[in-house]
C-alpha cells in the first residue's frame, strides 16, 4: 500500500484507520489484496471529511466515504451505459 505522509501523522485520522486494517488485507489473496488497498486509497479524497469527524468515528467515516465512492460510480454507469433505464427503476 502507498502510503500518503501527513505532516502530523499521529494527527492524520485516516491514515490510523487504513493502518489498522492491515492485518485483514494482508489475509487476502494478491489479487484481492491490491484491489482492497486500491479502494482504501479512494478514501483519500475526502479527507478532510474523514479527520473533521474525529477519531472515535473513523471507521464510521471510512465506510462512509468507501459508501459514497460506489454511489458516484453507480449515478455514472446509470447515466453514461445506454440501457433501459425503465428496467431499474
Amino acid at each position: 500500500m502507498k502510503k500518503k505522509l501527513a505532516l502530523f501523522p499521529n494527527e492524520d485520522i485516516l491514515t490510523q484507520e487504513i493502518q489498522s486494517w492491515t492485518g485483514f488485507a494482508d489475509a487476502l489473496r494478491e489479487e484481492d489484496r491490491e484491489l482492497f488497498l486500491h479502494m482504501l486509497e479512494q478514501c483519500y479524497r475526502y479527507v478532510e471529511s474523514i479527520n473533521s469527524k474525529g477519531e472515535y468515528y473513523s471507521t464510521e467515516s471510512l465506510l462512509m466515504s468507501l459508501v459514497f465512492v460506489q454511489h458516484k460510480i453507480i449515478n455514472w454507469l446509470i447515466n453514461n451505459v445506454n440501457f433501459n433505464q425503465q428496467e431499474w427503476r
